[in-house]
């Protein structure tokens, strides 16, 4: 990355399973992104274009804090895949096989192992209170057309499985689902149909970004939704429309496990 100036910013384009991503590195500087900016980023015509912005900060007790912002100019408290780019990038860079991170979701684990990036993303949140939704309910099963999963991955979620998860028409359904009166701050919407043992087909709604080619918080939300329902065990692989995760909801948190990319780099001059 070329040096940081007033006028410029540098920043990395990532992606991972075609769940792209612009990161800016604030370290030691004065935070400059917003929502005007990242908005203006996100214009995948008179911007760079992205799902979501990942800013890198200063951490006290970690190797880097990571702040995410959605295409629309909201934030969100977690993003799996932008996470596992960013640490396998500066595990690399360091020479790390691991990484301690904090966000607005707490403080996660990341280790890389024979060429891939693993995340440690977090025990899920399965009250209602804590996902959040509007009142009291059994999150199992919710009162939605459908019978959709709720879960907290520091962003919430809400699951439908379906016969075939191809079939669903993804921009009606989960654009309407996003705004669901039950979800008070939005909501992520994946849709799943099992294919197998242990394995899922599973296509996403971004609450603030649209559809998306993958998701490493649906897929975490998605997989303790399918153990919870007796869909699957404990450790499945989940293929989205980028490519295949690995989620792993081990004692100490959901694990993710897939290929990353850095595709260029490049600054900023808008």
């Amino acid at each position: 990355m070329t040096a940081k100036t007033a006028s410029a910013i540098p920043f990395m384009k990532m992606h991972g399973l075609g769940n792209d991503f612009v990161v800016i590195d604030e370290r030691g500087i004065t935070p400059r992104v917003d929502a005007a900016l990242a908005m203006a980023m996100a214009d995948r015509h008179r911007g760079v274009g992205f799902d979501q912005l990942a800013v890198l900060s200063d951490a006290s007790e970690a190797d880097v804090h990571l702040t995410f912002w959605n295409a629309d100019g909201s934030q969100s408290a977690a993003c799996g895949n932008a996470t596992r780019c960013i640490a396998r990038h500066l595990m690399d860079q360091d020479a790390k096989s691991t990484l301690t991170i904090t966000t607005d979701r707490g403080t996660l684990h990341a280790v890389e192992e024979n060429g891939l990036a693993s995340v440690n993303m977090g025990h899920p949140q399965l009250q209602w209170s804590d996902i959040p939704l509007a009142e009291e309910m059994d999150t199992l099963e919710l009162p939605i057309d459908g019978r959709p999963t709720a879960t907290g991955m520091g962003n919430p979620h809400c699951t439908f499985f379906v016969e075939d998860a191809e079939r669903v028409d993804l921009e009606g359904r989960g654009a309407a689902i996003e705004y669901h009166p039950l979800y008070p701050e939005r909501t992520n919407v994946q849709f799943a149909s099992l294919i197998g043992a242990d394995h899922l087909r599973m296509r996403v709604w971004e609450r603030g970004v649209g559809v998306t080619l993958a998701s490493g918080s649906s897929s975490c939300a998605t997989a303790v939704a399918a153990n919870r329902r007796g869909l699957t065990g404990r450790k499945v692989t989940i293929d989205l429309d980028g490519g295949s995760l690995q989620i792993d909801w081990r004692t100490d948190g959901v694990w993710m496990t897939g290929p990353t990319a850095h595709v260029f780099d490049g600054v900023w001059h808008g």
